[in-house]
């Protein structure tokens, strides 16, 4: 029997120590009879948890231990004191298993341990955590010798620099795993970034390590090809295999052709983009500089951005990829199945691996965002006799739409009108890309922009488009640049809706109509990416392109898509760097001036939609109806509520409980101008949503507190409180956290030493300090 003092007395440092650790070491997990590939990690953070307003972020605690054999992971395994039930972290295990894809979960008290086998669902008490090998056997019953050798291989972490989040080392494992079966077209789907060149490098390492090739035999290095769009994609591909040696990598360009006058042969990993496969020749024919390689001279083709070209029926760039059909091709796309990308999903099948945008931004490692929403008066345009038909013919009876403005029509006072209302509400030293109509519309934007800027540098605003040709290249990897702040903003037509790597984008604008689904998620993504004190970024939405995300496709599970019907092929041709538009620009034929005056009648009516905490975008009052019905949980009438914020204690762990619920206070914030509040307090806003009171600016409670909670205080207690209660009304409720005494002692005093003279001992301020915010909230 055991005895039941000593159990109550142990840690759950103790019984990891001395029971669960011992346990997994003869099990050989670690220890002398450790089995070659097994390796245990403790506490390891496997995500960061959704970003929040001020850096902070609802991260899960670390998992306790999490079981790998040969890169893969077996087994995330929850411990707890052996005083306590073996399967009280049974709900925890589960959840990081399903989370990153363990096939087992396993929960302890060091006594006894409960298994979960994830595919299978069953459940059963074992004596402990099975060997390494035994896993492995359960998890892949059917040898394979390829899966063994890319096992072998670990990840090239740069020296412990780089370590691959689960998702990505998820996504290197089921290619491999792919390959290993012997499938020959591979697709991966990973919203935009997420590291899909960081994971397409990991798979290229672990074959050229290998020696994988397709004679299926490891007796030489494969021959890996990068195809790319965009120069820059491809350069930046070039950029992140830099731990291969220098003499491996061959950056394939027309330069280097025309200097060698021949392709180049001589390296492992070569990189380029389909145009320079694909030329023409002075008469206009299609030359395939391609051919100059043997069909089976590649093992392994990778297609960056695989939904924009090489897999669409009747792209040209289609051919390459047929003529080395003996390569195994691996597509990468930040885009689901959807009915515009059928062709890619056809020629790939199915996803290996997904992970969605929404799953980055629950998991930490995407940046959430919200939309606001810019309707205005003059979304379309009727022919009024009083406005100036500057040149062209206008169709008096006519309703101009958005997609028809700036491409027929262009109205200058219209766009300037716009621009004036997002620089007004944006910070101006804040990096934000514009996304134009046409690139025409992009220079008048850019140009009205550097009109109208406070900053004096005539590089803050700048154009990128097809037209701009290198020197549009420059401003770009400047705009990348996080070291630099100049040029600031991007004006942009089609160019800049992929492929921009920029972590610090802080603000979108959407000054054009956007077509599909999947070119919205491409734009949404150039702000998705992490940056040090970068807690969300936001779309300014002038055009509706936010009804997109009304659609239930948005982010959702890949979809069966109606099969499209086949298009006839282009006529060959070189084609422009970047996505092939569908026609070309239109040129705007008709301008027209509005009457004097008119452009201050225009009004716009902003509204906010957010990113919810199942992953939907919602709009404000949405958002409210759902913190409605959380506050039920949290708080049991109007008196609880004031008894929670009225002590500064309280308030500060009801604002943690609210935050983990994904109602952060730059979201409470945005509350205030829903219930037209905004110099109300956030206890106001809470109040309004759960119980309907009618909200009170700062101002009147203050006004309250002094003529009440001061009416018995004199000198100078009497003094300070004002100071605090005058802060508040001017900043809000975070003057009033407990944090903030050594700060108004501070200033006033010049420490606490000098408060304690003037006002007494720190208890006694402290109470002083709590006491008059209960008159605050007092009904």
């Amino acid at each position: 029997m055991i005895d039941e003092s000593p159990l109550s007395r142990e840690t759950e440092a103790d019984t990891r120590a001395m029971r669960i650790d011992p346990d997994l070491a003869a099990n050989g997990w670690e220890g002398p009879a450790k089995i070659d590939g097994a390796r245990v990690h403790r506490e390891e953070m496997l995500w960061p948890g959704r970003i929040m307003s001020g850096g902070q972020t609802n991260g899960p605690k670390p998992a306790d231990y999490v079981l790998r054999m040969n890169g893969h992971v077996m087994a995330v395994m929850e411990a707890k004191k052996a005083s306590l039930p073996y399967t009280d972290g049974r709900s925890q295990a589960y959840d990081y298993a399903n989370r990153i894809g363990a096939r087992f979960a396993y929960c302890t008290n060091g006594l006894r341990y409960h298994e979960i086998d994830m595919h299978t669902g069953a459940e059963q008490e074992v004596d402990a955590v099975p060997p390494p090998s035994e896993l492995w056997d359960r998890c892949y019953p059917t040898g394979n010798a390829w899966r063994d050798r890319f096992g072998q291989v670990p990840f090239e972490t740069d020296g412990g620099k780089w370590q691959p989040r689960y998702y990505q080392a998820g996504a290197v494992n089921a290619v491999l795993e792919a390959m290993a079966d012997g499938e020959k077209r591979i697709l991966l789907t990973l919203a935009t970034g997420t590291g899909k060149t960081s994971i397409a490098f990991q798979i290229a390492w672990k074959l050229f390590q290998s020696r994988w090739s397709l004679s299926g035999e490891p007796t030489r290095r494969p021959r890996i090809l990068f195809l790319a769009d965009r120069n820059i994609l491809a350069d930046q591909a070039y950029n992140s295999f830099s731990a291969f040696e220098p003499d491996a990598l061959s950056r394939i360009n027309p330069k280097e052709i025309s200097k060698k006058g021949k392709m180049p042969r001589n390296a492992s990993v070569f990189f380029t983009i389909f145009q320079t496969f694909m030329t023409e020749n002075k008469n206009g024919e299609e030359e395939f500089n391609f051919r100059e390689y043997e069909e089976d001279f590649f093992d392994f083709i990778i297609i960056d951005e695989c939904h924009r070209g090489g897999a669409k029926d009747e792209s040209t760039w289609r051919k390459i990829l047929e003529y080395f059909e003996p390569a195994v091709q691996l597509g990468l796309t930040a885009t689901p199945k959807r009915k515009v990308n059928a062709d890619t999903y056809s020629y790939f099948g199915e996803p290996v691996y997904t992970y969605a945008l929404r799953d980055g931004i629950e998991d930490g490692f995407l940046t959430p965002f919200k939309v606001r929403q810019m309707a205005s008066t003059i979304d379309t345009y009727v022919y009024d006799p009083d406005d100036e038909v500057v040149g062209g013919e206008i169709d008096p009876d006519h309703v101009y739409t958005e997609a028809e403005i700036n491409a027929k029509i262009v109205i200058p006072e219209r766009e300037q009108s716009r621009i004036h209302e997002f620089m007004d509400q944006i910070n101006p030293r804040q990096k934000t890309l514009v996304f134009c109509a046409t690139q025409n519309h992009a220079a008048a934007v850019r140009d009205y922009i550097n009109q109208i800027k406070d900053i004096d540098d005539p590089h803050y605003c700048e154009r990128v488009t097809a037209n701009d040709g290198a020197l549009g290249e420059q401003h770009l990897r400047e705009f990348q640049d996080n070291e630099r702040s100049i040029p600031t903003i991007l004006t942009t037509s089609q160019k800049l809706s992929t492929g921009v790597d920029a972590r610090n984008v802080r603000n979108i604008v959407l000054m054009r109509p956007v077509k599909s689904m999947i070119e919205f998620k491409q734009i949404v993504g150039r702000g998705t990416r992490t940056f040090e004190g970068k807690d969300f970024f936001t779309v300014f939405d002038f055009v509706k392109a936010y009804e997109h995300f009304n659609d239930p496709e948005w982010d959702g599970e890949p979809l069966p898509p109606d099969v499209p019907n086949p298009r006839p092929a282009p006529a060959g041709g070189s084609r422009p760097e970047g996505p092939p538009d569908p026609s070309p620009e239109p040129e705007a034929k008709i301008i027209v001036k509005l009457a004097d005056g008119k452009e201050r009648q225009i009004k716009y009516v902003a509204t906010t939609t957010y990113f919810s905490h199942d992953g939907k975008m919602i709009s404000g009052q949405e958002f409210m109806d759902q913190l409605f019905g959380d506050l039920g949980d949290l708080v049991r009438d109007e008196d609880h509520l004031r008894e929670i914020w009225s002590n500064p204690e309280t308030r500060v762990q009801f604002f943690k409980v609210l935050a983990d619920r994904g109602y952060d206070s730059d979201r409470l914030e945005d509350m205030k101008l829903l219930i037209d509040a905004p110099n109300s307090d956030v206890f106001d806003v809470l109040a309004y949503v759960r119980f309907t009171l009618q909200p009170l600016e700062r101002s009147e409670r203050v006004s309250k507190a002094k003529d009440v909670g001061l009416s018995e205080i004199e000198g100078e207690m009497r003094s300070f409180l004002e100071a605090v209660l005058n802060a508040y009304e001017i900043h809000g409720v975070d003057e009033l956290a407990l944090t903030k005494i050594t700060d108004f002692l501070r200033v006033r005093y010049g420490g606490t030493n000098g408060a304690k003279h003037a006002l007494g001992g720190i208890p006694q301020i402290k109470q002083a300090f709590t006491e008059i915010q209960a008159h605050l909230y007092a009904d």
